[in-house]
């Protein structure tokens, strides 16, 4: 059984989409339930937003830092 709830690849999705649909899958975690972020840049921009956000709410971990993919493991608490 994977370690993830959901994965989201934002490769394959518009700039403009990418944070909207990272964010709805984030919303539709349980507490404790973690999801997968596969970029093909470092997310920090996002770190920052969740941070703005989800104060406390949220952990970041990273599993892979590019170059050319990084993997970010993010946990809903």
């Amino acid at each position: 059984m994977s370690r993830f709830k959901s994965q989201v690849d934002a490769r394959i999705y518009e700039p403009k989409d990418k944070h909207a649909v990272i964010f709805d899958t984030f919303n539709n975690l349980n507490n404790g339930e973690e999801m997968e972020l596969l970029n093909d840049h470092d997310p920090k921009p996002l770190y920052y937003q969740f941070s703005a956000e989800y104060a406390g709410k949220f952990e970041w971990e990273y599993l892979e830092e590019g170059p050319e993919v990084w993997r970010v493991a993010i946990k809903k608490k």
